[in-house]
């Protein structure tokens, strides 16, 4: 009866810890749903096959429900890694204490937002007084946060200058609000914008650009702070490392809408905890 108890405890601790060994050599990474979740899929695909390849460690993409679950799931170290808007990580790092952003794109150091419309009578924000807008998620840094602020500058304070504010979720929902008429006007990530026109998935003959933000900084690669400095390293380098002269890199690269990566650090997202402070969006 002993011998047979021991061995249950010994096969128990053995299955522990291969669990245990399991979890340490995967690598979680999730993003923000700003895009349909197939779309965040098949982009994240050859990046986790080349994070994979550079970090010997198996790759797992963690999807999330909304913006706030990514903040949890990095909080509570559910998830390793996660690709962030600016706001977003400002939520993390306020919420974590120690989030640590790696890299972001080179255009991200001079992100902007572009207001769309498919009335042709519409040429500035100022034709759009007691009209419906729409912004994406209220958690969005270039969907939300940053428009907002950049209103409140002017004096505008959407809730009292539209006749209604919607927020559809992610940048492609609100394209796709703004071409159907749900709403007569809308604001998105400059990026999804112009890969949405390229793959000819926005009626350019209807939905035009009519204005554009100032720049500012957005998107990241965060990791969670608990995690291994060598393996964030590692992480770091093979970002940096992606070449776009390289047509496998490449492939990655224009999937992440990148030129390339490079360094940042927590200091360039002062500015977006500052313009979350003026818009009443963190306490």
């Amino acid at each position: 009866m002993l011998k047979r108890s021991l061995a249950l405890a010994v096969g128990v601790a053995l299955s522990f810890s291969s669990l245990l060994t399991q979890a340490a050599d995967t690598l979680k990474v999730s993003a923000i749903p700003d895009e349909a979740p197939t779309e965040l899929l098949r982009k994240f695909k050859p990046l986790g096959a080349y994070l994979e390849q550079q970090t010997g460690m198996k790759v797992e993409f963690v999807p999330v429900s909304d913006y706030p679950a990514v903040v949890e799931a990095l909080a509570t170290d559910r998830i390793d890694m996660a690709w962030l808007g600016g706001f977003t990580f400002v939520q993390a790092r306020l919420k974590t204490g120690n989030a640590i952003p790696l890299v972001q794109r080179e255009q991200d150091a001079q992100f902007t937002s572009k207001f769309i419309t498919a009335d042709p009578a519409v040429k500035s924000l100022a034709d759009l007084k007691g009209k419906t807008f729409a912004f994406g998620s209220v958690s969005s840094t270039s969907g939300s946060l940053m428009p907002r602020y950049f209103m409140l500058k002017d004096g505008i304070k959407p809730e009292s200058y539209f006749s209604r504010v919607g927020y559809s979720g992610a940048h492609d929902a609100t394209v796709a609000w703004v071409q159907a008429g749900k709403v007569d006007a809308g604001v998105l990530n400059a990026s999804v914008w112009e890969k949405l026109v390229a793959a000819g998935k926005v009626d350019t003959t209807k939905v035009k650009v009519f204005a554009t933000t100032p720049a500012y900084f957005d998107y990241n690669w965060t990791v969670r702070g608990t995690l291994d400095p060598a393996l964030a390293a590692k992480i770091k380098a093979a970002f940096l490392a992606l070449d776009p002269a390289n047509p496998k890199d490449k492939e990655i690269l224009d999937l992440q809408a990148a030129s390339r990566f490079i360094e940042t650090k927590p200091e360039n997202y002062k500015g977006i905890e500052e313009a979350a402070r003026a818009a009443e969006l963190l306490k």
